[in-house]
């Protein structure tokens, strides 16, 4: 066991395989959520999309509630481990999260035959359907937020990170523009999961 719990990897590996088991035992004893059927692969992706939100919402999180308002706190002959060590590795699995969410999020809409609904915020059909106008809000904050984290955070974390060479006033402005965008995505992933839940729960 502790081969598994020491190694990041094995863990994963391990948390899918028991998964498996679940699937595979919950299935055969019901003979209801097969693998393999339309519904089933549909509830995949769904989720798949959980999944990859949990572990983008709470990197987010990470981000705005622990790692920059302890920076200030860090010593600075210590700040090099977060700045060239954590800080880049929280970044590699926060922007892969956002696109494997948004991605996800695509496949489940059109799989479930709503996404036209969605993207017109239910006006493609009337606005008669108040699931469609909500589930369309959480999905266009949610790719705002994917756009902020490709396209605005991510290009000057390089550079306020040094991975990118910039100037002292460069890399500055880089990191106050990254930082205010991650605080935009951390005050619309209220709204946005407000959207998604209610969406599946109320309407």
């Amino acid at each position: 066991m502790a081969n598994i719990l020491l190694n990041l990897r094995n863990t994963v590996i391990a948390g899918f395989v028991l998964t498996v088991l679940m699937i595979v035992i919950v299935a055969g004893g019901t003979k209801q959520g097969i693998p393999g059927d339309y519904n089933w692969i549909t509830f995949l992706f769904r989720w798949l999309h959980v999944l990859s939100g949990v572990m983008w919402i709470g990197l987010l999180w990470y981000l705005n509630f622990v790692q920059t308002p302890s920076m200030p706190k860090i010593p600075d002959e210590q700040k090099p481990a977060i700045t060239k060590v954590i800080a880049p590795a929280v970044l590699f699995w926060f922007r892969w999260a956002a696109m494997a969410t948004i991605v996800t999020g695509l496949i489940l809409a059109g799989m479930s035959g709503y996404l036209i609904d969605a993207l017109t915020l239910g006006a493609s059909g009337g606005f008669a359907v108040p699931k469609s106008t909500a589930i369309g809000v959480g999905m266009w904050l949610g790719a705002i937020m994917w756009f902020n984290v490709w396209f605005i955070i991510w290009p000057n974390q390089q550079k306020a990170l040094g991975m990118i060479q910039v100037d002292a006033d460069t890399k500055a402005r880089a990191a106050r523009l990254a930082g205010l965008t991650s605080r935009v995505n951390l005050m619309l992933s209220v709204p946005m999961l407000y959207a998604m839940v209610s969406a599946q729960n109320i309407y």
